[in-house]
């Protein structure tokens, strides 16, 4: 059993851990597991199997367990119909090469013929449900459609950390109606990687926080500068701070509506003695969509009109990679530039590298899923790189600013 380690407002509540659950509980047992396929594909091809390959230890110990494992998941936005475009079945067939074993994929998530192709499975067989968002009902979190899911399963298990950030019927509602919910490994890995960080990070701890938007970062800046020794901040979102301390940003993304928010962000940091550390200099271009076009490096506060930031300059480089080597405990969530286009990829490149070499020397190093994510797997690298790489992009996101995912909360008992 494991406490939540988000917060304090949940420490007296437990959660049972799928290692809780052993083959006298597990053997003979339907087995519900709600894991995260919503993998990128291009036509029937799966182009990155990195959240399949996740959720395998704890489809691993259930077959050994000799459970019969019913695995959910949604893929895409097939907008609550039945759109075959956003069928599961290109991943019933490419999930066998990773587990060794033949998975019955089956045509539906609910109804009477599902239930009768469940009910002749036997022990150690796998399954895996078509679509969940087929149904409208599933991300409307419908107490009939979660009663539904529950009646195909003795046991339910949640590894979807990447959905868990959403109340709908598979991650939230159907937990009323299941005597027993645990968390699955990789659920259990990712709440005790991201809420030590949280709870007790070894200092000096420092955070890279990115992206293109202050507004979709608010809650988890708060909550950062709150926690770390040093933040440094990259990407689109540094120009509207840089903006809000009076620089000229040029043609840069700038959310003209978040310059106060920006103000109150440095304030509070000053407050807090947190260093708030921001890019002293920028690649630019006139125009991103010329991909011919060659950046110019100009200084923070100083982009003349025309230009627009793409990635940090050379002199944050080094800045970034020197604050970075000083820390025990470093978050990176969002790159710091368009790491998509070569051109700006050298900002995002050099913090992971250095991250690689830090995680040898013993730092703890997390990547905060999302862009930051793909990024590292752009680069080369892999979940051996680093301490942990997180599988939820928005909700390692509303996870790191402290708020009680839906998904987490419902596994609470």
């Amino acid at each position: 059993m494991h406490n939540c380690g988000s917060c304090g407002k949940c420490t007296q509540m437990k959660i049972l851990g799928l290692q809780d659950l052993g083959k006298e509980e597990l053997q003979n047992k339907k087995v519900l597991v709600r894991v995260d396929f919503n993998v990128p594909m291009e036509g029937d091809k799966i182009t990155d199997d990195n959240r399949l390959r996740a959720s395998l230890p704890s489809i691993k110990y259930l077959i050994e367990q000799g459970a019969i494992v019913i695995l959910m998941s949604h893929f895409g936005r097939p907008k609550g119909e039945k759109n075959l475009k956003y069928s599961l079945k290109p991943v019933a067939e490419y999930l066998p090469k990773l587990i060794n074993k033949t998975v019955v994929f089956v045509e539906d998530c609910i109804g009477n013929n599902t239930k009768t192709i469940i009910n002749n499975l036997k022990a150690g067989d796998v399954c895996l449900l078509e679509n969940l968002r087929f149904y409208k009902e599933e991300e409307a979190n419908d107490d009939e459609f979660a009663q539904q899911l529950s009646e195909l399963g003795d046991i339910y298990i949640n590894d979807a950390f990447g959905a868990a950030h959403r109340a709908h019927a598979s991650t939230a509602g159907i937990a009323d109606y299941m005597e027993t919910v645990a968390a699955g490994f990789l659920m259990e890995k990712e709440i005790q990687e991201l809420g030590s960080l949280l709870k007790n990070p070894e200092r000096p701890f420092l955070s890279i926080i990115g992206g293109s938007k202050v507004s979709s970062k608010l809650d988890i800046l708060y909550s950062l500068i709150e926690k770390s020794d040093v933040v440094l901040v990259g990407g689109g979102m540094a120009y509207t701070f840089i903006k809000a301390q009076g620089g000229s940003i040029g043609n840069s993304l700038c959310e003209e509506d978040r310059l106060q928010d920006a103000l109150k962000i440095i304030e509070i940091a000053k407050q807090k003695g947190t260093a708030l550390i921001f890019p002293t200099d920028n690649k630019c271009v006139k125009s991103l969509d010329d991909k011919n076009e060659s950046p110019v490096n100009y200084d923070s506060g100083s982009i003349p009109e025309g230009f627009c930031g793409a990635d940090i300059g050379p002199k944050s480089m080094e800045n970034f990679k020197q604050q970075i080597s000083l820390a025990k405990t470093i978050l990176w969530n969002g790159p710091v530039g368009i790491f998509e286009d070569s051109r700006f990829e050298e900002g995002s490149r050099v913090i992971a590298q250095t991250l690689v070499e830090l995680h040898k020397k013993g730092c703890k190093t997390v990547i905060g899923g999302g862009d930051s994510a793909a990024a590292v797997s752009k680069f080369g690298y892999n979940e051996n790189d680093f301490g942990h790489i997180s599988t939820g992009g928005g909700a390692s996101l509303e996870f790191l600013s402290g708020q009680i995912l839906p998904g987490v909360k419902a596994l609470f008992r």
